[in-house]
């Protein structure tokens, strides 16, 4: 089904870039203590770094988090199951439906309710669309602050384009809400159909354009080639997982390992590094973005017929026409709006490939209208843990572009 492909390469004449020594930081000066943010717009999000510098150097840092902490877990505890849809698309807001349907599918599982073959098609490649927005978000922005803007510029437009295939799919563009749990709220129209194959006709010569900008600029690889490595063995003991592993030479990846919404039917390579530094976690990212579109012309070409949402009445709200003309399905939307059917008792878990890495969601079910606890599992608070360690012996240059590389979206650290 899929196959490692290794993207470490780095042998360009003229770049072989000495690796940037982890010699202990010698103490000449007196130390100067740092904030770099909470409101900095380098740090990406409202979170805080304090830095020691030795001069230009880092000697440690320390982070400081939780400002736009809303308790999602908590609010979710007072809302029904399918009112909890809305706040999982505002924490990695750069790949709205990604967590959407994982959310969706974890209900799904404590449910025990099967989506029909057409509804995990089309999830799939919304959630393809996503992760290739999320990745033109990170590499692009990488470019900004490396002093490129162009590549960024060209990116930014095609993103703009896969919003409006959302909009068209659901109405809505950053925050999307465009499943249900029991499937999607609507089929893919002809327009969408016909959106998404321009896309993926149109994109391919613009991103191997922005790659010709970036990927053996010998200005770029200077700031990023052996700048914030992390080995395999400590990304492990951290946590790492997605793109930022990969970088660091392990192949993990839950659409292969633990197959969901009918991945396993598809064809795609794992891209991996091998330094695990920035310039191996900007390339994983470029190359996923190629498997990505091979997985959405897959997913377009063999699109099952059938119907689009699961034989649930209980949990899926039935169409608006035949709640107008037939009291069952009035009652059973009456019901499901008003939250008052129960759910299974059961302990649930369950993650898919979110933008960052495994975006996982644990779920209690009491046997009442809404969770009795719940608890994501964000990828960003996990690896944003090593930021620190990564940093030191670096400039506070190289620390603004390890920060970006590791792409951390402040709305899925706090929640």
């Amino acid at each position: 089904m899929s196959t490692v492909l290794d993207i470490s390469n780095k042998n360009v004449p003229g770049s072989d870039l000495p690796a940037k020594p982890e010699e202990s930081v010698q103490y000449v000066n007196e130390l100067t203590t740092l904030n770099l943010g909470p409101t900095h717009p380098a740090t990406h999000g409202i979170f805080q770094n304090i830095l020691q510098m030795d001069g230009e150097k880092i000697v440690s840092g320390e982070q400081t988090i939780g400002y736009i902490h809303r308790a999602f877990e908590k609010i979710a505890e007072r809302r029904p199951f399918y009112q909890i849809t809305t706040l999982t698309d505002r924490m990695n807001y750069c790949s709205s439906p990604i967590n959407n349907f994982g959310w969706h599918m974890t209900v799904e599982k404590l449910l025990g309710v099967t989506v029909p073959k057409r509804a995990e098609y089309i999830r799939v490649i919304m959630m393809e669309l996503a992760r290739i927005a999320d990745h033109l978000i990170c590499n692009g922005i990488l470019g900004v602050d490396t002093g490129a803007f162009t590549g960024f510029l060209y990116l930014f437009e095609e993103r703009e384009n896969i919003y409006e295939i959302y909009e068209e799919v659901c109405g809505a563009r950053l925050t999307t809400n465009m499943g249900r749990i029991g499937g999607m709220e609507r089929d893919l129209s002809a327009e969408a159909i016909r959106k998404i194959r321009a896309f993926i006709k149109r994109f391919p010569p613009i991103m191997r354009e922005f790659e010709k900008l970036f990927n053996r600029n010998r200005i770029f690889m200077d700031r990023i080639v052996n700048v914030g490595g992390i080995s395999a063995e400590r990304a492990l003991n951290y946590g790492f997982t997605g793109p930022n592993l990969r970088a660091a030479g392990v192949d993990y990846d839950v659409r292969v390992m633990n197959p969901y919404s009918s991945y396993q039917d598809f064809e795609f390579d794992i891209p991996v590094g091998q330094s695990g530094d920035t310039y191996d976690r900007f390339m994983v990212r470029n190359e996923e973005i190629w498997q990505s579109l091979r997985i959405i012309e897959q997913a377009l070409e063999n699109l099952p017929e059938g119907p689009y949402f699961a034989d649930a009445p209980e949990y899926y709200l039935p169409p608006k026409k035949e709640v107008y003309r037939n009291m069952e399905a009035l009652i059973y939307h009456f019901k499901i709006v008003m939250g008052e059917i129960d759910a299974p008792v059961g302990e649930v878990y369950h993650a898919v490939e979110g933008g960052n890495g495994e975006l996982g969601f644990y779920l209690i079910s009491d046997g009442g209208r809404a969770p009795y606890r719940l608890h994501f599992r964000r990828p960003s608070f996990i690896y944003y843990q090593a930021y620190p360690e990564m940093c030191v012996g670096t400039t506070l240059s190289d620390a603004i572009v390890i920060m970006s590389s590791l792409n951390v979206i402040a709305g899925e650290l706090d929640a």
